[in-house]
C-alpha cells in the first residue's frame, strides 16, 4: 500500500472528514479546504504538518519516527519515516494535522463524535 493510500485509510478509521488527493511540489498530496496536510517527501518519507512546539517534542521523544532537515526548519511541518511508523502514532500526527487545517465547523462536529 503506498503511503497515501495508507494516510487516507487511517483518516477514514479516525472519521477526518473531507480529505481529498492533491499533489503538492509535483508530489501525490493531502488537503482539507484546499489546505495543505501532508506530501510524500520520497518513497520512505512523508512530510505532514505539525505546530512547531510539538514538532520539537516529537523529534526529541521519538527520533526513530520523527526529524527535520534544513530546509523544514522553522516550518510548520514534521518528516516522518513512513517504514518505522505505526498506524497509531501515524493517525495521530494525521488528526493534528486536519485539526490545524479543517476549519472551525469541521473540528467542533469532529470532537462532538468523540
Amino acid at each position: 500500500m503506498d503511503m497515501i493510500d495508507r494516510l487516507l485509510r487511517l483518516a477514514e478509521t479516525a472519521g477526518l472528514a473531507g480529505i481529498e488527493r492533491g499533489l503538492s511540489y509535483d508530489t501525490p498530496s493531502l488537503h482539507v479546504r484546499g489546505k495543505f496536510l501532508a506530501r510524500e517527501k520520497d518513497a520512505d518519507t512523508l512530510v505532514i504538518r505539525c505546530p512547531r512546539e510539538e514538532k520539537t517534542m516529537l523529534m526529541e521523544a521519538e527520533p526513530k519516527f520523527y526529524f527535520e532537515t534544513e530546509h523544514y526548519r522553522g516550518y510548520d511541518a514534521l518528516l516522518v519515516r513512513m517504514a518505522k511508523i505505526d498506524d497509531a502514532r501515524l493517525t495521530a500526527r494525521l488528526e493534528n494535522a486536519w485539526l490545524m487545517q479543517a476549519g472551525k465547523r469541521a473540528v467542533a462536529a469532529f470532537k462532538n463524535k468523540s
